[in-house]
């Protein structure tokens, strides 16, 4: 059977929205045990993941309200802002997707240029010196320093950039496409009759 009833297409949002909310608290909580274990020390990143997945728990829970009571003005908004995520995260992932050994260098070396609690980062989980050269008259954080054995951080870098660009580009695909049915969803549900309402009420 089509889903094309008032009674599935609620339930369809009310399950997409709750979704939304577990993957938001994953995020939340990721980011948060990373800090909390030291795995993350930069607080631009956990603070970065953090406002993603409160935004995210937010517009979940106005598409999950607006769904339950059949509200028409959360509907619309939920409907525009989840259209303008499609769009933001679906050029970002077809970005991910599309970027080429120059262009992913680039991205790299700026990131690495950016932070210096994100270098040190790098260095002790990877065990690598310096971005592109390695510079014994500076310090270093690695253990690999001390016995002067280091590589540059962009030959141990690059060895999972394309296949965590792929991932991310993938996963992010994904989603902008849930966030399309959720767009097509929410239009087609703010159109329809509640078959419980007074059959004379203007929608």
């Amino acid at each position: 059977m089509v889903c094309g009833g008032f009674t599935c297409s609620k339930n369809s949002l009310c399950a997409l929205n709750i979704l939304y909310i577990m993957v938001s608290l994953l995020m939340i909580g990721i980011a948060a045990w990373g800090k909390w274990f030291g795995l993350i020390s930069s607080f631009q990143v956990v603070g970065g993941v953090i406002g993603v997945g409160i935004f995210l728990f937010l517009v979940a829970v106005v598409g999950l309200i607006g769904a339950l009571k059949h509200h028409q003005v959360l509907l619309f908004f939920y409907m525009i802002i989840l259209f303008m995520v499609f769009v933001v995260q679906f050029s970002v992932s077809s970005a991910c997707l599309a970027l080429n050994k120059e262009q992913q260098n680039h991205l790299l070396e700026v990131g690495w240029n950016t932070s210096d609690t994100t270098q040190r980062d790098v260095e002790n989980s990877l065990d690598c010196c310096g971005f592109a050269s390695v510079n014994y008259n500076e310090t270093c954080s690695a253990p690999c320093f001390y016995n002067s054995s280091c590589v540059s951080c962009v030959s141990k870098i690059q060895v999972h950039t394309e296949e965590v660009l792929r991932f991310v580009g993938g996963i992010g695909l994904f989603f902008s496409f849930s966030e399309i049915l959720g767009v097509w969803l929410t239009y087609r549900y703010r159109n329809q009759k509640d078959p419980r309402a007074n059959p004379s009420a203007f929608l």
